[in-house]
C-alpha cells in the first residue's frame, strides 16, 4: 500500500500515467475474440490549431464509454485521427505566409503544400498532448489521417464509382463563391447575417423611347451580366409590355422583358431584372429561356472587362461608383436603405457572391432517398436526442445537389485528367497512362467529402476483407456536437449506406454547444473562449471530465462556469480523503477486495450493501443510455451522502472498539465498497481512480482492466434500506434541534421519540450503539404513547416525532437576559423604520423600491420581535 498526500493534487495524481498506460499498451483492443467488439472511432479534430472545450465534451463522453465496455468485457477500439481540413487549414497557413510577405501563387504548389504539411505536423503534435492531458485511451498503432495513403485511396474509389453511377458530375452552376480565399463553397458553409444594405431604382428605358420600367436591386454592380427583365405570367400591368426590349442603362445593350413564374406579381414593381450568371434563381429562369450567361467579376471580386469602365475595382467599390454615374446620368431613382440577410463564408467572413462556375458535384437526391428509406427499417441510425432524428430527415427531404470542388491546393486532388488535344476527360483511380497528353484538374475536393467516409476508411476499406473492417464496423457510437448534423452526420451517414450497405454507427449521441458564463457562445471576436489545457492545469482533468459529462442532459447547452469546476474538485478531494480514512486503516496484510459474507452484516453494513447494488444497477443503465449527468447525479449521493457522510462515519465506531472481529469485517467491507466507487468512477475519472486503486491492495495492474461492477442479488435488503432510512432521519433531527440552539454535540441531552409505529422501536434498539454515538442522549425513551413536554424543541420526520425538552439544552435566566437585549435591540429597529416611514418627504421622493424595501425592513423586524417575546414566553413559563 502507498500512502497519500493529505489533499488531492491533480498535478501530481496524473503526472506520468498517461505514458505508463501507453507503456503498458493498455490502450488496444483486448483480441479476446470471444468478446463482443465495441469501436468508436473519435471525430477528427482540424489540425488547425488547438482543441477547444467542444473537442473536449466529445472526447471526454467518447473516451468515459470505451472505459465502461473495456471494463465491461467488450473487446474495445478507439481509434484516433485529425482531419486535414482543406479549406481552413490553407486559410490559416496563407494568413501565416501574407505576415511573412510571402504568396502561394509566388511561391507555387508543391512548395505551399510543403509548408502545410510543416503545420500539420506542428498541431498534430499539440493535438496528441492535449489528448494524452484528457487521459484518452486511444489506440495509437491505428492512428489515421484524411490524407494518408489508405484514406486517399477509399476517396478516389468513392469519387470514381460515384461518377460512373452517374452521382457525380461536372457542370456550370451558380454556386457560392469566397472571393477572399477564391474557392466554392457549399451552402452549408455559408452564414447568413443581417447586413445593411439598400434597393437601388433604375431606370431601364425602352428601346423605342416610349418610356422606362423602373427595376430594383441590391447588387446594381451585376447589372451588366443583365440578359432579360422578366414579368409573372398574366400580369395584367405589363401584359402590352412583354417581348419589347429595354435599353440596359450605361451599357447600351439591349434586353427583352419576358414573362416568367419565378416573378413574384405581388413584391416590388413585378419585374424582376434577369443576371443568369449572379443568381440562382435567374439562372434557372436563364436556362428556360435560353438566355446568356454573362460573368462580369474575377475570381477575387473584381469586376472584369465585361463591366467596362469599372472593371479591375473591387466589387463594392464599382457598386459606388455605378451608383453615383447612374444618378448623374439620370437612370437612379432612389436608394432605399433596408436591413438584409446576406451570405458570408464560414471561413474567411467575406460577403459570399452567388457567381456562375464549372463545378464538380454530388446528385444528392438518390443518395438522400437511400437514407430516408433506412430511417424506417430496425437498421436505422439511433439518434439520442430522438428529436434530432427530425433534422437528418428534414435535410435529406429538401437537399440539394453538393458543390464538391474547391479551388484550393491542399486537399484531395480530383481524379479527373483533360485530354490537352482532344478535351475528352478521363476520370480514374489512377493516372491515364500516356500521362504527358493529360492534364490533373487542379481542384481538390471538399473536405467533408473524405471526412463523409471516416467511420469505415479508418478501418481499411475498401479493403472488405481488412480483419478491422469486419471486426469493428459499423462503429457502435458517434458522439458530437449537434452543430454538424448537416455538415459531417448526414454525409457519413449516406456514404455509409451506399458504400457498404450497412449504417456506419448504431448510435449517434449528441451534445450541445459550450457557452460562457452568460450564456454567450464562445468566439474569438469576443475573447470569451476557454482553453480545456488551462482548466486540467489548474483542476485536473478528472475534474473537467466530470464537470464535462454532468453539464447537462443529451442534446442541450451548457455553459462553463468555474465554479461548477472547484465543486468538480472538491467531489474529487472527498473521494480521496475517505479513500485515505480507508486505505490508513487497514490492516498491514489486507488483502485485495473479495466479496463479503453478508450473514455477518449488521443494520448499516446491509443498507450500504443495498445502495450500492442499486447504484451499480442504475449507473449501468443510465450508461447504456448515455445520460450521463443523471449517472453522476447517482454516483455523487451515494458516495459523498451515503458512504463519506454516513457509512464511513458509522464504521469508525467498530475501527474504534476493541472487537477485533467486528473491526475486520468493517475493513473488509470498507475496502470492497471502496474498490467498487473507485471501478464506477473509474470511466469519467480514469487518473485519480487508478492512483487510489494502485494504492490499496488489489489484482492486476490497472483498475482500466479490472471488471466493471456488477449487481449481487444477496446484497439486495429493501428493509435494511428503510430502516437506514428511519435511523439516519432520527439522527438528523436530532442534530439539526442542536444545531439551532448552540448545543454542542458532546453534551448529552434528554432525547424522547415517540413512534407512529412501535414496530420501528427494534431499530434503535438493535443500533443503541450508533444512536448512544450520534445523539449523545442522557436520558432516551423510545414508545408510541409519550407525552410531549410543555417546553421543547420538535422535529417530524416519517413515522415518528421527536422532543428535545428545552430546559435540558439551556439556562434560562441566561438565555432570557440575552432575549432582553435582543428584543431590546429589535424595538428600537421597529421605531426607527416607522419613524422613517412616518417622514412624508422621504416616502414621497424617495424610489419606490427604496420605500419598499424599507416596509419590508419593518416587517420583518416585527417578526423577529414577535419570535422573541414568544420565546422569552415560553421560557418564563418554564421556571
Amino acid at each position: 500500500m502507498t500512502d497519500l498526500a493529505p489533499k488531492y493534487n491533480p498535478n501530481e495524481v496524473e503526472k506520468g500515467r498517461y505514458q505508463e498506460w501507453l507503456d503498458e499498451d493498455l490502450f488496444k483492443p483486448s483480441g479476446d475474440k470471444k468478446a463482443h467488439p465495441y469501436s468508436i472511432v473519435i471525430p477528427p479534430p482540424n489540425v488547425t490549431g488547438k482543441l477547444h472545450l467542444g473537442h473536449a465534451w466529445d472526447t471526454a463522453i467518447q473516451d468515459t464509454l470505451i472505459r465502461f465496455k473495456r471494463m465491461e468485457g467488450y473487446d474495445t477500439l478507439y481509434l484516433p485521427g485529425m482531419d486535414h481540413a482543406g479549406i481552413a487549414t490553407q486559410a490559416k497557413v496563407e494568413a501565416k505566409l501574407r505576415k511573412q510577405g510571402k504568396d502561394r501563387h509566388q511561391m507555387g504548389r508543391e512548395a505551399f503544400v510543403k509548408q502545410v504539411w510543416d503545420w500539420k505536423d506542428e498541431y498534430a503534435n499539440i493535438i496528441k498532448g492535449q489528448w494524452a492531458k484528457m487521459g484518452l485511451s486511444l489506440d495509437y498503432s491505428r492512428e489515421r489521417f484524411t490524407l494518408d495513403k489508405g484514406l486517399s485511396k477509399a476517396v478516389r474509389k468513392v469519387f470514381v464509382q460515384l461518377y460512373n453511377e452517374g452521382l457525380i458530375y461536372r457542370g456550370e452552376y451558380i454556386i457560392n463563391w469566397d472571393p477572399e480565399l477564391q474557392t466554392a463553397l457549399s451552402d452549408i458553409e455559408v452564414i447568413h447575417k443581417d447586413d445593411k444594405g439598400a434597393f437601388y431604382h433604375v431606370k431601364y428605358p425602352f428601346a423605342d423611347g416610349s418610356g422606362f420600367v423602373e427595376i430594383a436591386t441590391t447588387r446594381p454592380e451585376t447589372m451588366f451580366g443583365d440578359t432579360a427583365v422578366a414579368v409573372a405570367p398574366g400580369d395584367e400591368r405589363y401584359k402590352d409590355i412583354v417581348g419589347k426590349e429595354l435599353v440596359l442603362p450605361l451599357v447600351g445593350r439591349h434586353i427583352p422583358i419576358i414573362e416568367d413564374q419565378h416573378v413574384d406579381p405581388e413584391f416590388g414593381t413585378g419585374l424582376v431584372k434577369i443576371t443568369p450568371a449572379h443568381d440562382p434563381n435567374d439562372f434557372q429562369v436563364g436556362n428556360r429561356h435560353n438566355l446568356e450567361r454573362i460573368n462580369v467579376m474575377n475570381d477575387d471580386g473584381t469586376m472584369n472587362e465585361e463591366a467596362g469602365k469599372y472593371a479591375g475595382m473591387d466589387r463594392f467599390e464599382a457598386r459606388e461608383a455605378l451608383v453615383k454615374d447612374l444618378k448623374k446620368e439620370g437612370y437612379l431613382i432612389k436608394v432605399e436603405p433596408i436591413v438584409h440577410s446576406v451570405g458570408h463564408s464560414e471561413r474567411s467572413g467575406v460577403q459570399v457572391e452567388p457567381r456562375l462556375s464549372k463545378q464538380w458535384f454530388v446528385k444528392m437526391k438518390p443518395l438522400a432517398e437511400e437514407v430516408l428509406k433506412n430511417q424506417k427499417t430496425d437498421g436505422k441510425v439511433n439518434f439520442v436526442p430522438e428529436r434530432f432524428e427530425g433534422t437528418l430527415n428534414h435535410w435529406m427531404e429538401d437537399v440539394h445537389d453538393w458543390v464538391i470542388s474547391r479551388q484550393l491546393w491542399w486537399g484531395h486532388r480530383i481524379p479527373a485528367w483533360y485530354n490537352k488535344k482532344t478535351g475528352e476527360t478521363y476520370v480514374g483511380e489512377e493516372a491515364p497512362k500516356d500521362i504527358e497528353n493529360w492534364e490533373q484538374d487542379p481542384d481538390v475536393l471538399d473536405t467533408w467529402f473524405s471526412s463523409a467516409l471516416w467511420s469505415f476508411s479508418t478501418l481499411g476499406w475498401p479493403d472488405t476483407d481488412n480483419p478491422d473492417f469486419k471486426r469493428y464496423f459499423p462503429t457502435n457510437t458517434l458522439v458530437t456536437g449537434y452543430d454538424i448534423i448537416f455538415f459531417w452526420v448526414s454525409r457519413m451517414i449516406f456514404q455509409g449506406l451506399h458504400f457498404t450497405k450497412k449504417r456506419p454507427f448504431k448510435d449517434v449521441v449528441l451534445h450541445g454547444l459550450m457557452r460562457d458564463e452568460q450564456g454567450r457562445k464562445m468566439s474569438k471576436s469576443l475573447g470569451n473562449g476557454v482553453d480545456p489545457m488551462d482548466v486540467v492545469d489548474k483542476y485536473g482533468a478528472d475534474a473537467l471530465r466530470w464537470f464535462l459529462l454532468n453539464g447537462t442532459a443529451p442534446g442541450q447547452d451548457t455553459r462553463y462556469d468555474p465554479k461548477k469546476l472547484a465543486a468538480a474538485w472538491n467531489f474529487i478531494n472527498k473521494i480521496w480523503n475517505a479513500s485515505r480514512f480507508v486505505i490508513m486503516n487497514l490492516p498491514e496484510d489486507a488483502k485485495p477486495a473479495h466479496m463479503p459474507d453478508t450473514t455477518q452484516f449488521d443494520l448499516a453494513d446491509s443498507w450500504i450493501f443495498d445502495r450500492l447494488n442499486h447504484t451499480v444497477s442504475e449507473v449501468t443503465r443510465l450508461f447504456d443510455e448515455y445520460k450521463f449527468g443523471e449517472a453522476g447525479r447517482e454516483l455523487y449521493n451515494f458516495i459523498w451522502n451515503d458512504f463519506c457522510d454516513w457509512y464511513i462515519e458509522i464504521s469508525k465506531v467498530a475501527l474504534n472498539g476493541n472487537d477485533e472481529e467486528l473491526k475486520a469485517r468493517k475493513q473488509e467491507n470498507l475496502i470492497w465498497i471502496l474498490d467498487q466507487i473507485l471501478r464506477l468512477m473509474h470511466p469519467i475519472m480514469p487518473f485519480v481512480t487508478e492512483k487510489l486503486w494502485l494504492s490499496m491492495p488489489h489484482e492486476g495492474k490497472s483498475i482500466m482492466t479490472a471488471k466493471y461492477p456488477e449487481t449481487h442479488a444477496e446484497f439486495e435488503n429493501k428493509q435494511a434500506d428503510n430502516d437506514m432510512a428511519f435511523l439516519i432521519e432520527v439522527i438528523k433531527a436530532v442534530r439539526n434541534i442542536r444545531m439551532e440552539v448552540n448545543a454542542p454535540m458532546s453534551s448529552q441531552i434528554d432525547i424522547m421519540i415517540q413512534l407512529d409505529d412501535e414496530a420501528n422501536k427494534h431499530i434503535l434498539d438493535d443500533n443503541f450503539e450508533y444512536v448512544e454515538n450520534f445523539l449523545h442522549p442522557k436520558d432516551l425513551q423510545v414508545a408510541a404513547d409519550i407525552e410531549a413536554p410543555k417546553l421543547a424543541k420538535t422535529a417530524v420526520i416519517p413515522g415518528a416525532q421527536i422532543f428535545v425538552p428545552l430546559t435540558e439544552l439551556v439556562n434560562v435566566d441566561d438565555e432570557l437576559k440575552k432575549m432582553e437585549k435582543e428584543e431590546k435591540r429589535l424595538e428600537e429597529e421597529v421605531q426607527r423604520a416607522e419613524k422613517k416611514l412616518a417622514n412624508q418627504g422621504f416616502v414621497a421622493h424617495a424610489p419606490e423600491a427604496v420605500v419598499n424595501k424599507e416596509k419590508e425592513k419593518k416587517a420583518d423586524y416585527e417578526s423577529q420581535l414577535a419570535g422573541v417575546r414568544e420565546r422569552m414566553k415560553e421560557l418564563k413559563e418554564s421556571k
